[in-house]
């Protein structure tokens, strides 16, 4: 099975996607891991990402591109794949559809997480995240063993800017905003499927389990 987990922020892509990876026997590919990866592992792929990173300019998609045709061509994709994250537009949805036709590859389903303002605002206010290791905790539906201290590495936990509520709201707008056209390209293909994602991530994830049979 080939699928891609759509949603705005605070929807739960990447938790969704970790678990479906887990209970279908899948591959997940998240592009924002991809960049992180060629980063850390000084690829020449990353080097030119982390200097455009350095000067405070976005990563160009032709070069999320690249990385991301490296990453199709693995082995490991054989069996399926979910991507999260990708693609946040229409020419990225076409260049997505390029990468695949160029392997013979069709997606299956294209998963719509919805999810509410006033929870989103709750999940994304509330999250905190380790300076060191990168993980990820809630202060009321996850918190830490100890206040401020990461569990895995006992670095320390902050609250990032974009996660405050006003940029939260702002960053919704500007999603709303530019997802539509997308969402609408995938409905006309025939491959969205809308899903509640409101409620505690089991009951999501298991949605999109029963939903996910019937593409198999």
């Amino acid at each position: 099975m080939r699928l891609v987990l759509l949603g705005p922020p605070g929807a739960g892509k990447g938790t969704q996607a970790k678990g479906l990876a887990r209970e279908l026997q899948l591959a997940h590919i998240s592009t924002g891991d991809l960049l992180r990866q060629n980063v850390a592992q000084s690829t020449a792929l990353g080097l030119e990402a982390k200097d455009y990173m350095n000067k405070g300019l976005l990563v160009p998609d032709s070069l999320v591109t690249k990385m991301l045709e490296d990453r199709f061509g693995r082995p490991d994709l054989k069996n399926g794949f979910i991507l999260d994250g990708y693609p946040r537009t229409i020419n990225q949805a076409k260049t997505l559809d390029a990468i695949l036709a160029a392997r013979s590859i069709k997606l299956d389903v294209v998963f719509d997480l919805d999810s509410s303002e006033p929870v989103i605002v709750q999940r994304l206010s509330g999250r905190l995240v380790c300076r060191k290791c990168g993980a990820l905790f809630h202060k009321t539906n996850m918190p830490p063993k100890v206040a401020d201290v990461c569990d895995q590495c006992a670095g320390e936990l902050y609250q990032r800017d974009d996660d405050k509520e006003e940029t939260i709201k702002k960053r919704l707008a500007v999603y709303r905003g530019e997802v539509a056209a997308l969402l609408e390209y995938y409905r006309n293909a025939g491959l969205l499927v809308t899903v509640p994602a409101d409620e505690d991530a089991a009951i999501v994830l298991k949605k999109i389990i029963d939903k996910a049979k019937n593409f198999k």
